[in-house]
């Protein structure tokens, strides 16, 4: 506590009546000092007191609940909110909104945001900002355009939130309007919206874009540096995100760790080993940046996926950093490639005791089980799994026609147009059987009967949202999806016959990388 509000408390203890003000100067001073802990304890004080908490102290003590992630009290507070019938104090309301977006109970800020009668510039920006990092970034979209057709003028961290929601979803449609918004509008171009911009045309699907971007910002700093190789990395083009590193040393920016970890991945998704292993030594030896689990982590995917997975277990084994379930799930990813069915096992079980509810773990063990031919164990992981009432985590596909976001998931028969994908899906795949597409059932449960396989294959989300772009975007336009889970193998050669047979560019966005589909061949070369 400081020496000042020490004194401050022992005047406050002497005063023979305590009013408002002379509690919420108190409760705000220990509030401004970040002493937490005496903030509570002084407002608990304050309720007992019997003295009606005012507008002015309650954004104070909402406020230390945001800050210390304490949703109880934060709880607690908004119900004295509620019963001092402060619920229509825009000043009151908008803290709370921001202490339960910080918390993540977005449901909660959601509500308080939508009965208010006046919402400022402020309010909106958290609550768009709630609804990308932690929401539904399609939502924070919504909420942007509702912002500016109640007449509230976005400031420039409600557009970083917004060009950041695009980025989440992949929506390059909505990213050019968002880009033309910034540009009317004469927002600057600095550093954190620059950088931003770069990761939105990325992961939307447009390196090429992205590097404009990139190209035209008069300031970058390390993070916008390491956005760029990032990018790179991702999309299968890991010469290019190799050859930024050293066009960054001359512009006088040394590296952080984020650069090395975007390097790394650039080199393990485009089977650059022995540039991977340089940069790896180099890290410590040259630039003063200690590796950690991250590092070592994209090491050892670059072995493992190369085939090198003894050099992965040694490097596993000789590392001083605590491991966790990334690492294991990079070595399990290698074992998968390779047929490593005894070292997956090991690599298993370290990922089961470290996440035991993540059906993926067990899913994809069982899967090495089956393409191994060894269907007791793989039954007895079905057997756990059903024991413990564990699902595996449900595939979504998105594509985004007409400035509006389509969802597909397996079997999906939801969609107004399901009756024209369906037929469409399947005249497409008699064109591609006649150009020599074979479906791959091992991708789907091997307990089931060889027709059954063949129509979950067929009704995989990816084939769904692809049907649905053929029919309804412009010929020889891009078709732009993203899945929420790794791309399935019989998606990804489906996607090579269709972009041949269709002469369409098909572009995937998985929850691994980028797949540019093109003439038949896939940007990855099949290294993924």
């Amino acid at each position: 506590m400081h020496k000042s509000l020490d004194d401050s408390y022992a005047l406050f203890c002497g005063f023979s009546e305590k009013n408002a003000v002379s509690w919420s100067v108190m409760v705000g001073g220990y509030a401004k000092a970040g002493d937490f802990m005496n903030c509570f304890r002084t407002f608990k004080e304050y309720l007992r007191s019997g003295v009606r908490p005012d507008t002015y102290t309650l954004p104070f003590v909402i406020r230390v609940c945001r800050d210390t992630m304490d949703l109880q009290m934060g709880r607690l507070i908004h119900s004295v909110v509620y019963k001092c019938g402060l619920l229509l104090d825009d000043f009151v309301v908008a803290a709370l909104v921001d202490m339960y977006s910080k918390c993540k109970v977005i449901g909660d800020a959601k509500q308080l945001f939508d009965g208010m009668p006046k919402r400022d510039v402020v309010t909106w920006t958290v609550m768009i900002g709630a609804c990308t990092e932690c929401g539904d970034p399609t939502e924070a979209l919504v909420l942007f355009d509702q912002m500016r057709e109640e007449g509230v003028v976005p400031d420039k961290v409600a557009v970083v939130n917004v060009v950041n929601a695009c980025a989440k979803i992949g929506a390059m449609h909505k990213a050019k309007l968002v880009h033309e918004y910034i540009v009317k509008n004469k927002f600057s171009f600095d550093v954190i919206l620059g950088t931003a911009m770069v990761d939105m045309y990325a992961k939307c699907g447009s390196v090429d874009v992205a590097r404009e971007v990139f190209d035209g910002l008069r300031e970058k700093n390390v993070i916008t540096w390491s956005a760029m190789i990032a990018a790179y990395g991702y999309h299968g083009q890991g010469n290019k995100a190799v050859d930024m590193f050293p066009m960054m040393l001359r512009t006088g920016i040394l590296p952080n760790k984020i650069t090395f970890v975007s390097l790394l991945y650039a080199c393990s998704h485009s089977g650059l080993v022995e540039e991977g292993k340089q940069l790896f030594n180099s890290m410590q030896k040259e630039y003063g940046v200690k590796p950690d689990i991250k590092h070592f982590t994209c090491m050892v995917d670059l072995l493992g996926r190369a085939g090198k997975i003894d050099d992965s277990l040694k490097l596993i084994e000789d590392m001083a950093v605590e491991k966790d379930e990334g690492l294991w799930g990079a070595l399990l990813g290698a074992c998968r490639i390779h047929g490593r069915v005894e070292l997956a096992e090991m690599a298993a079980k370290s990922l089961i005791e470290l996440q035991p509810e993540n059906a993926g773990h067990y899913v994809l063990l069982s899967n090495i089980y089956a393409k191994a031919g060894k269907w007791k164990d793989m039954a007895k992981i079905r057997e756990l799994m059903s024991h413990q009432k564990l699902k595996k985590v449900p595939g979504w596909t998105w594509i985004e026609v007409d400035n509006k976001i389509h969802r597909f998931s397996v079997g999906d028969h939801t969609h107004p147009l399901s009756k024209e994908i369906y037929e469409k899906l399947k005249y497409l795949l008699k064109e591609l059987e006649i150009s020599g597409y074979v479906p791959d059932t091992n991708f789907v449960l091997h307990d089931v009967d060889e027709e059954l396989k063949l129509g979950n294959l067929f009704s995989h989300s990816e084939k769904l949202a692809i049907a649905f772009g053929l029919i309804s975007t412009p010929e020889q336009s891009t078709i732009r999806i993203m899945k929420n889970l790794r791309v399935c193998g019989d998606c990804h050669t489906f996607c090579k016959f269709v972009s041949q047979v269709t002469s369409r560019v098909i572009i995937v966005r998985d929850a691994n990388r980028f797949h540019h589909f093109k003439e038949g061949a896939c940007s990855c070369k099949d290294y993924w």
